[in-house]
């Protein structure tokens, strides 16, 4: 099963789940707002995204994955709009037998999302000023 969600507010707590009897493996990613972007002090990321092409492509991807990976399930909520440092912009949950198969579906899984999803960030300065973010490893 595949699970995709782009939304404007606070990521949700991740409840326990306990139903996934069959699986070894539960891998959760948090991807978090850092406080410099390009050596540079930042108060937030401002994400925007191709409304109605973003979420088919990242449910593209996710049926991907899960075809090209031994995952069970994956979940995947990337948050849109003005994210203040420390807040998370992304979460991703994979649920495999093993570990191994978890890790480098969400290695996949992530590396693809920035090529392939069209969702851009620019960092927010202290100033209140906007540059791109670049960061291929972000």
């Amino acid at each position: 099963m595949v699970i995709t969600r782009i939304i404007k507010n606070i990521i949700p707590a991740l409840p326990s789940d306990e139903t996934h009897t069959n699986d070894g493996g539960e891998l959760q990613f948090y991807g978090r707002v850092r406080d410099m972007e390009n050596g540079q002090p930042i108060v937030a990321l401002d994400y925007e995204y191709y409304e109605g092409m973003a979420e088919k492509e990242l449910q593209k991807l996710g049926e991907e994955t899960m075809s090209s990976f031994a995952i069970s399930q994956l979940d995947c909520i990337h948050r849109v709009g003005k994210i203040p440092v420390g807040e998370a912009s992304l979460r991703v949950v994979i649920w495999s037998k093993h570990r191994v198969e978890a890790l480098d579906a969400m290695t996949w899984f992530i590396s693809q999302m920035k090529k392939d999803v069209p969702i851009w960030k620019n960092a927010v300065l202290e100033d209140g000023s906007r540059i791109p973010s670049m960061c291929s490893q972000c």
